[in-house]
């Protein structure tokens, strides 16, 4: 069983968020990373886009397949983790703290609505 940290929320599409005042860390959960197996490669979105929610912003390859990364939140892209780029492994060893995907800067209060609590999620993904 994956651990499912309960600070963060969840989107269907296995992104978590994690609020820091008026930012937002996003990455994919140690369950996605688990299904990808050995991730080889990160496309990240570039420093200064915007995305709206749902919208498609990175590719996470691994060695048996891809998988489109979505903007779990609204927000402008303030850093990416670079260091994905030269060791993509650090999503499977560390989802939730070495291997978050980027950042967002957000615009007034976020819009959780269609997130999931870990236990939201847990059930989703067959944990509950």
């Amino acid at each position: 069983m994956s651990s499912i940290p309960d600070n963060l929320k969840y989107t269907a599409s296995h992104e978590w968020i994690r609020i820091e005042g008026d930012t937002a860390v996003v990455g994919i959960t140690d369950h996605a990373q688990a299904e990808l197996t050995d991730i080889v490669y990160v496309e990240l979105p570039e420093v200064g886009r915007t995305l709206t929610v749902g919208e498609g912003c990175g590719v996470v390859e691994s060695v048996k397949t891809a998988s489109d990364l979505y903007a779990p939140i609204a927000g402008e892209i303030t850093e990416i983790n670079s260091a994905l780029e030269d060791a993509p492994e650090q999503v499977n060893e560390s989802p939730y703290d070495e291997g978050w995907f980027f950042k967002l800067k957000l615009s007034g209060e976020p819009d959780l609505s269609g997130t999931l609590d870990a236990a939201g999620y847990a059930s989703q993904i067959g944990e509950s």
